[in-house]
């Protein structure tokens, strides 16, 4: 598979940020197993949400402080009865689950990646 090339003002349009989530609820009437978050990105941006599809390693309960990476400038997507409006990163584990990109050490919410 050939990687595609991009330039660095390519990856600038793209706003990935660090947040904290704040509430994690199961996600039942989703078609593939998620959990709806609410992800507190600071002042400048606010309390997002999004559907992640993690069940596999993570329960709502031990998401709460959390924090983790999102696409905050991608437009909002309904999944069933819910909107999410940012795309929570992960990397594919050993059988395809996701497993969420965080910091090593804790950083003030809504900062940008580079």
């Amino acid at each position: 598979m050939a990687i595609e090339t991009v330039t660095f003002e390519d990856f600038e349009r793209i706003d990935i940020r660090i947040g904290t989530i704040v509430d994690a609820q199961p996600f039942p009437e989703a078609r593939k197993p998620a959990i709806k978050l609410w992800i507190d990105f600071g002042a400048e941006i606010g309390v997002r949400r999004s559907s992640a599809q993690i069940t596999v390693h993570y329960a709502p309960e031990t998401l709460i402080g959390r924090q983790i990476c999102a696409v905050v400038n991608f437009p909002p997507r309904q999944i069933g009865p819910f909107v999410s409006e940012v795309l929570t990163l992960g990397l594919p584990g050993p059988q395809g689950e996701v497993i969420l990109i965080r910091p090593d050490f804790r950083v003030p919410d809504g900062g940008k990646l580079f």
